[in-house]
């Protein structure tokens, strides 16, 4: 059935009422249709996709395209996001694939598997500092986001030295409590940093992942010297703050869902489901991702005319029954790992098996380490990132 005509007002995001499942219009719209044609912040109409199996099909089709300069793209808010940070998820074949695989050899399961000592090793630094310095604590800013910057420093070969530095910069991009021209100005800072830090290894190249990506890349015309940095930026971006969201979300959802808890703490070799169930249940890309029609293509039962966005709603689609009882948080669930929570097809996340990884490190040892882990402050309390574009939480209170 094509319903192009009929335009719904796009669903508000998470309400505090319930800050870990999709806002209620996302599944009104899925059971009517699971592709609808919305109305944005802007006043344009894309189509807005909810359902899990219409998802996986234009997330998986050529024809759809990921270029952020297409006219049609939808917006999700005012502030734009320069080109050079996300490229690599706004580019489409064959410049999108020429790039990808220069990074895909950085993280294969059997690289990623060999890094679990050296990320356990980070993981039980930052523990041993917030045990010995006692409760309370902040889980995001003793925890959660400390661990991602010291593995994606690790890997793009930050010097002790510079550590401090990198840290503040990229705390600064990771802030997004803060104002647009805040945020404009923060990106700044760490394009400058980056850029430096480009420059200092193309003089001096060392065995890390930026160093190959200049030798092997911008030194034999593969990469540009500012494609370089944007690609920096992404592993960082795209790799950092979500991490950390993830590692906070879950562990408060754990502790929220103390039956669950149990069920982990008797069996830890569940962990690997129990983390793409957390990854499903919790959805943190929740604006959505955007799409261009660049041919006609029905989807769902709705033509879709060449030119037109689309927003794929990750959320709503790892809430479809094709997940039984999806609003159920279920670590032993069969089909956990058929989530698209890193989206899915060519564009789907690059670093989702370190980010797998880091999950499953973090979460074991804290749950091991900190058997009377606690929230300090009742849900209400906590002051999750409901506005920005990837669902966090700013802070964290424990105690143990």
């Amino acid at each position: 059935m094509d319903r192009t005509d009929e335009i719904r007002d796009y669903p508000e995001l998470r309400a505090a009422a319930c800050p870990f499942s999709p806002p209620p219009g996302y599944e009104e719209l899925r059971e009517r249709s699971a592709v609808t044609r919305v109305r944005m912040w802007d006043g344009s109409t894309p189509f807005l996709v909810t359902g899990y199996h219409e998802a996986r099909a234009v997330l998986g089709d050529s024809r759809f395209s990921a270029d952020g300069t297409h006219k049609g793209m939808p917006r999700f808010t005012k502030f734009e996001v320069p080109a050079e940070v996300f490229n690599l998820g706004r580019m489409d074949d064959p410049e999108h694939a020429r790039i990808r695989r220069m990074l895909t050899a950085h993280f294969t399961i059997r690289r990623t598997e060999a890094m679990r000592p050296m990320i356990q090793g980070i993981v039980d630094g930052l523990l041993d500092r917030l045990i010995a310095e006692g409760p309370p604590a902040d889980l995001v800013a003793d925890f959660a986001f400390p661990l991602p910057s010291q593995v994606i420093a690790v890997m793009l070969g930050v010097s002790d030295a510079d550590f401090a530095e990198f840290q503040r910069a990229s705390q600064g991009v990771m802030d997004f409590t803060v104002s647009t021209e805040e945020m404009g100005a923060a990106l700044g800072v760490m394009v400058d940093y980056v850029s430096r830090m480009c420059a200092a290894k193309r003089a001096a190249p060392g065995d890390d992942l930026l160093s190959r990506l200049i030798v092997d890349q911008e030194l034999t015309g593969g990469l540009t010297q500012q494609q370089v940095v944007a690609t920096a930026l992404v592993l960082l971006l795209a790799g950092h703050e979500t991490t950390a969201n993830m590692i906070a979300l879950s562990s408060v959802l754990l502790l929220r869902h103390p039956e669950q808890l149990a069920r982990l703490r008797a069996d830890p070799g569940l962990m690997p489901n129990a983390v793409d169930e957390l990854l499903r249940y919790i959805t943190i890309v929740q604006e959505g991702t955007g799409r261009v029609a660049a041919e006609d293509v029905e989807v769902g039962g709705v033509q879709i005319p060449a030119g037109e966005g689309l927003i794929i709603n990750l959320p709503s689609a790892n809430r479809d029954p094709h997940f039984a009882d999806a609003h159920e948080l279920d670590l032993g669930r069969p089909n956990a790992r058929e989530h698209i929570g890193f989206g899915f097809g060519v564009h789907q996340c690059l670093g989702q098996t370190l980010a797998r990884v880091e999950l499953q490190i973090a979460l074991e040892t804290l749950l091991r380490r900190l058997p009377a882990l606690r929230l300090e402050v009742p849900l209400d309390d906590l002051a999750f990132l409901y506005e920005s574009m990837n669902f966090g939480v700013a802070r964290v209170p424990v105690a143990w």
